[in-house]
């Protein structure tokens, strides 16, 4: 299809694409989108809404949708940082298919995004600064009648490490339990058997990698998710200037900021985005799409990457053809997929989590599928469904998942798989460009 800016034409090849692979496309509905992207050409590349303050980069703005605004800016009040004045700016977005909610009918998981700007007299400062506040978030956020975190990334590794039986290589991200945070250390092993302490503070001095998880049980949608904060960290020295702790700033192109405070913020950070931001971008999105069609194969995964690389590289035949495919009742696959993770962060020993809310959780996809699917597919899916929720109901609350289970979930990622590969294989430019990443595979 290639780059294009003609709608219609744009449309005519997406509706013979769908037609022939059996995709419900909505003809008006494409059309105004491929309009508004054709519309928005040339103009400012950030977008307000003025009644909600929403804001976020004008392709972005076209597919969210309000509806869900207030139940992410509830999950938001966990997830986020508080400014300190003087001290600590943020500015938090959504990201991920949580901020595509207008196509995605069924997204996975609930992913933020927030700027951080420390505003301190040295880099050490600013770095100590960083560790101080993400210590006291893990306290405060650690454990709740409906939420739990299970993971914090933060720092790199000083030496090759052995922790749980894993060698982790020096200068890899590391991964903090909430009790290893509030303890401010933990034990590993060098490869030759030498204890090795890993300290909070000290690793501090390179933050790297800086991000939180959660897994919530939501009680006004009745379900389970995993919620996540990734922190972009900035230092700003007492001349203006804006150095990013990691040594890069993230670019704005799938975010969706949620309060208009945050505008100030976020226009200050803005300005130092590299004039090559967007090649980064794609580059950095095209490298995830070759890791998920080559080596971590998850062609649902390759696919929300794919769209936002067509979408932001002028490819929409491509990207309306994808944008469909995931409103798709097929399509909440992937969400059954996300949930059974969910699940299985959600079986150990400290999870508030009860046995009880997961098999909640499973009586629901099940009946969301018996409600989107049909013929075999049903049948396959509600069969493992029903088989993992039999495995569930034996389990005690806070066992880890069991064998069956951990059986089902792999059979439905193999269900997932097959839908999204057949689906995006059969329409010739979208598989000439997935054959281009099995070069030199």
């Amino acid at each position: 299809m290639g780059k294009s800016k003609n709608p219609p034409k744009d449309l005519k090849r997406i509706l013979e694409s769908a037609r022939r692979l059996g995709v419900e496309l909505d003809k008006e509905e494409a059309l105004q989108w491929l309009s508004a992207l054709a519309a928005n050409d040339g103009q400012e590349n950030v977008v307000h809404d003025s009644r909600t303050g929403v804001f976020g980069h004008k392709v972005s703005m076209l597919d969210f949708s309000l509806d869900e605004l207030e139940h992410f800016r509830k999950i938001g009040q966990l997830v986020e940082f508080a400014d300190q004045p003087g001290r600590v700016e943020t500015a938090l977005a959504l990201s991920g298919s949580a901020a595509q909610s207008k196509i995605q009918t069924f997204p996975g998981d609930c992913d933020y995004f927030e700027r951080i700007n420390i505003l301190a007299p040295t880099r050490a400062e600013a770095c100590r600064t960083l560790a101080e506040i993400m210590h006291a978030k893990v306290v405060d956020s650690m454990k709740g009648t409906t939420f739990q975190l299970i993971e914090v990334k933060f720092g790199s590794y000083p030496a090759d490490t052995v922790k749980n039986g894993q060698l982790n290589r020096k200068g890899t991200p590391i991964s903090w339990t909430a009790s290893e945070v509030v303890a401010g250390q933990f034990d590993g092993f060098t490869p030759d058997g030498q204890i090795i302490v890993v300290v909070w503070n000290v690793v501090a001095d390179e933050p790297g990698w800086c991000k939180l998880d959660w897994v919530i049980a939501d009680p006004v949608h009745g379900s389970l998710a995993n919620a996540s904060n990734m922190l972009d960290v900035t230092w700003e020295a007492p001349d203006g200037s804006i150095t990013p702790l990691d040594g890069y700033l993230d670019p704005y192109f799938q975010e969706i900021y949620l309060e208009a405070s945050s505008v100030p913020i976020f226009s200050k950070l803005a300005q130092h985005v590299s004039a090559n931001a967007l090649d980064e971008y794609v580059s950095q999105l095209e490298g995830e799409v070759n890791k998920y069609l080559t080596k971590h194969v998850n062609y649902g995964k390759a696919a929300k990457r794919m769209y936002n690389i067509f979408r932001l590289t002028g490819r929409y035949g491509e990207a309306s053809f994808i944008r469909e495919l995931f409103d798709e009742p097929a399509s909440m696959l992937y969400q059954v997929w996300s949930l059974i993770r969910t699940i299985e962060d959600c079986c150990n020993p400290t999870s508030p989590i009860t046995s009880d809310q997961m098999l909640t959780q499973t009586d629901q996809l099940i009946l969301s599928v018996i409600s989107a699917l049909e013929g075999e597919q049903e049948t396959e899916i509600v069969r493992l469904l029903l088989r993992m929720r039999e495995t569930l109901s034996r389990q005690k609350t806070n066992q880890e998942l069991n064998a069956e289970a951990e059986a089902a979930r792999a059979e439905v990622i193999n269900v997932v798989n097959n839908f999204f590969y057949e689906k995006l294989t059969a329409v010739p430019e979208i598989k000439l460009y997935m054959d281009g990443f099995q070069v030199g595979k």
